[in-house]
């Protein structure tokens, strides 16, 4: 590829612009804690930079290094799934479209980052876009299967398929197209778009069904029969709507609409930020619902602190991508949901975001099980704190303190030092929970991978903009 096509490329990867816009000059003040820790690190650009690097080396090391090209399967295609505590290689061989989407968007984002390895990242990326196409696309009814056997054939719940994983694929091909120009990728993106539009979205209420066939019906209602599954792949009782799929799908069609200015896909991406922001969030709370009937009432639940803090950036990128990159009612949202999440998920004591808890309660400590650390949430949580930092340092040192402990509880705790990557739960003090996989079908490197490039780049960025 030539250079300046590389340059091009690395400026407009999905990510960069956005801190680019949004990084303010923080206060370059020390916070001392209450509990009489040792202070934070001070926001100056010696030590932005010192983070950065901390940060990066984490990306190469523990991220990238662990599944390229541990993860590529040359025999079956697409990417070995499953992998014990010391990366030796786990049991079964199938193949799901999540995992497979991620981590071709992760290759393809490693291609964009580092030019002197392009070409083997974008290898990487190119053999997940192979899968993609070849296997998971339905060639007899379109779409993307939910998952395959090693074998390539569809058989869990004959064939079913669902929006969540299919707003993956759409999510990697985007990516795969800024980093090779492949014209596969952007037809497989927008092919699956057309696809997902036409079987799945709700004219009536706005918003997308989840849970389809093989042929693209919307699966409405639960089976009649108790003893089959209630619930779809992602757990959400058939015939309702989900918080997590529909930021997903947000998710992707920013990705999507950056490389294809669609009239329709704008529309459709204006309308699930519409949703999302307005109808998912609970501004005055900074919580969100995480089902919905199909007219969009929520039903009871927990709120996800993970899922509040991812959402906070991805409504940003959105607004961002819709050239609304300073809207002031979308800003107040995701900052109502990073400060709910400090209110009720954070542990001030170790560092780090409890997974999940209520409106207005956090999980009990003496419930070891609620208040594990998972790598995903810990990961989004360090993007949207440095995201909420460089927008609002000047007014608050919380998002700064924060951010600090949560990287020390990552790097020091969360990194698996001995056997290389993220663990993927450790007890709420940051111990190690033996046994635990570092990779399957729902774990893997997107979400440590997104927010380590994230922050490292939002890092350096600081550092140049900082008195």
């Amino acid at each position: 590829m030539p250079q300046t096509t590389r340059k091009m490329l690395n400026l407009t990867v999905c990510f960069l612009p956005l801190f680019l816009a949004v990084t303010a000059r923080a206060q370059t003040v020390a916070v001392t804690p209450q509990n009489g820790a040792t202070p934070t690190l001070p926001a100056t650009p010696a030590n932005y930079r010192r983070l950065a690097d901390e940060v990066e080396a984490n990306l190469q090391q523990h991220v990238l290094a662990m599944w390229f090209p541990r993860a590529v399967d040359r025999r079956l295609g697409g990417f070995w799934q499953n992998f014990n505590e010391d990366w030796s290689r786990g049991t079964g061989s199938g193949r799901a479209v999540v995992y497979q989407s991620r981590l071709t968007w992760l290759a393809a984002q490693a291609a964009l980052r580092y030019p002197q390895r392009a070409a083997e990242y974008a290898d990487y990326s190119q053999h997940g876009l192979n899968y993609l196409l070849n296997t998971l696309w339905d060639k007899q009814s379109g779409g993307l299967f939910w998952s395959v056997d090693e074998n390539g054939q569809a058989v869990e719940r004959n064939g079913e398929k669902h929006v969540y994983g299919i707003a993956f694929g759409i999510y990697a091909a985007s990516a795969n197209f800024h980093a090779t120009r492949d014209p596969r990728a952007l037809d497989l993106a927008k092919r699956t778009f057309v696809w997902l539009d036409a079987h799945a979205h709700d004219a009536r209420n706005g918003g997308y069904y989840e849970a389809l066939t093989r042929a693209g019906r919307p699966i409405l209602a639960p089976p009649a029969t108790p003893t089959e599954p209630q619930s779809d792949f992602i757990g959400t009782r058939y015939g309702f709507k989900s918080m997590n799929t529909h930021i997903h799908l947000l998710e992707a069609f920013t990705a999507l609409h950056e490389i294809w200015p669609d009239a329709a896909l704008r529309a459709r991406l204006q309308e699930v930020f519409n949703i999302v922001r307005d109808k998912i969030v609970v501004e005055s709370v900074g919580a969100m619902h995480l089902f919905f009937t199909p007219q969009w009432q929520p039903v009871p639940d927990h709120d996800s602190f993970g899922h509040d803090v991812e959402t906070a950036y991805l409504l940003i990128e959105a607004a961002h991508a819709l050239g609304r990159r300073n809207d002031t009612r979308t800003w107040a949202a995701a900052r109502r949901l990073v400060d709910h999440a400090l209110d009720w998920g954070w542990d001030e004591e170790n560092g780090g975001f409890y997974d999940a808890g209520g409106a207005f309660s956090s999980p009990r400590l003496t419930d070891e099980k609620a208040t594990e650390k998972i790598w995903w949430v810990q990961a989004e949580g360090l993007n949207a704190l440095l995201l909420m930092h460089g927008k609002y340092g000047r007014q608050s040192p919380r998002y700064w303190h924060a951010f600090m402990k949560q990287w020390q509880f990552i790097r020091d705790r969360q990194t698996d030092n001995r056997n290389g990557g993220w663990q993927a739960t450790t007890t709420r003090e940051g111990a190690s929970i033996a046994g635990r996989a570092k990779s399957d079908a729902w774990t893997e490197g997107y979400h440590q991978g997104r927010a380590l490039l994230n922050v490292s780049t939002t890092l350096r960025q600081l550092a140049k903009s900082a008195p």
